[in-house]
């Protein structure tokens, strides 16, 4: 079932948090939300799930006007940030309340908890049914709490920022997890977070926000490698941010009236003299420190009065460098037309 709003808008005093956004969530797709903190995005989900109410537009479930519908009737469930397990309830207990609501038959309630914890992974940890929250890691209370979402058997399935109260390792093994399980049950899934590789890595369709509204939609790869302004540019990745242009001969060329966007992955160093690769746009700096990523390094090249990050696969003494990125890889925006020229 796809889900999509349409001229959304969502004011708290006089700030607005949604301003006219439409955008449509594709059926059986995992879709990630993601911006800066204030961008809109969780107000937007609580828009789907009927936790807030738009001041004006709507919000259609397939054919179904669900704005001001109430959350159970929606045929949505919503894992939030902070898991909201009962603590006084088992695994069991927790999975079990929303099928008893529903009048599920107590047969089918108690085969739906075991196919469930099945599903996320939790069937082989000894007496899950029995143990209370306090009594899991973190890792396996995020599960709980994405069964418990999925033991109702909603249409969508939505998301509010559910790993970020995990340690990294956790976190990186947990969404690997959660796409596998979106798969498997064909939901449709919207998934809101502040993590970009995140977002990245498990999503089918990502949607960048900013200021209440939609920057730009689309595959993962198409809004990293195409985006359509700088705000989304300079989001997406580990990027410098230059007040240049590119001459004729290739130079950069310090200008206020450009916008150079360039990622620190795309950025190639050489020895000072060394000419660049052709098609390459150039300038000349100074390496002024290297730190250890662990896979690899990161230099700071000082540029005229800007200081610019460059990955490298090895260490760099400090002194003068030629930094060299092909044209292809260099986001050129005017200032006046904030449009990519890539």
């Amino acid at each position: 079932m796809d889900v999509r709003v349409e001229g959304l808008i969502k004011r708290y005093g006089q700030v607005t948090a949604l301003d006219g956004v439409s955008q449509t969530f594709p059926a059986g797709a995992l879709t990630a939300v993601v911006g800066p903190s204030g961008c809109g995005k969780t107000t937007l989900l609580r828009c789907l799930a009927g936790f807030a109410t738009p001041d004006r537009g709507q919000v259609w479930m397939g054919d179904r006007n669900v704005t001001h519908l109430p959350p159970q009737s929606r045929g949505a469930a919503m894992v939030f940030q902070s898991y909201a397990l009962w603590p006084h309830m088992t695994v069991f207990e927790n999975l079990a309340f929303a099928l008893r609501l529903r009048k599920v038959p107590r047969r089918d309630i108690e085969r739906r908890v075991r196919e469930t914890l099945e599903l996320v992974e939790l069937d082989r940890v000894p007496d899950i049914e029995r143990r209370r929250p306090r009594q899991l890691s973190g890792g396996q209370q995020q599960r709980v709490a994405l069964a418990r979402a999925i033991v109702v058997r909603p249409q969508v399935l939505l998301l509010d920022e559910p790993l970020s109260n995990l340690d990294a390792k956790i976190r990186h093994r947990v969404r690997v997890e959660i796409r596998a399980l979106q798969r498997r049950t064909g939901i449709t899934a919207i998934y809101v977070t502040h993590d970009q590789e995140e977002a990245m890595s498990i999503a089918d369709m990502v949607v960048v926000m900013e200021g209440g509204r939609t920057a730009q939609a689309g595959r993962p790869e198409e809004v990293y490698a195409h985006p359509k302004s700088p705000f989304v540019a300079e989001f997406l990745g580990s990027t410098n941010v230059l007040a240049a242009v590119v001459d004729l001969d290739g130079r950069i060329l310090a200008s206020p009236g450009g916008t150079l966007i360039v990622r620190a992955e795309d950025i190639q160093l050489m020895p000072s003299g060394d000419i660049p690769p052709p098609g390459s746009a150039w300038a000349d700096g100074e390496v002024v420190d290297v730190l250890f990523l662990g896979a690899g390094y990161r230099a700071y090249v000082r540029i005229g009065d800007e200081v610019v990050m460059a990955d490298h696969r090895t260490s760099l003494p400090r002194g003068p460098v030629r930094m060299a990125i092909l044209r292809e890889k260099l986001f050129t925006f005017d200032r006046a037309t904030p449009q990519s020229n890539r």
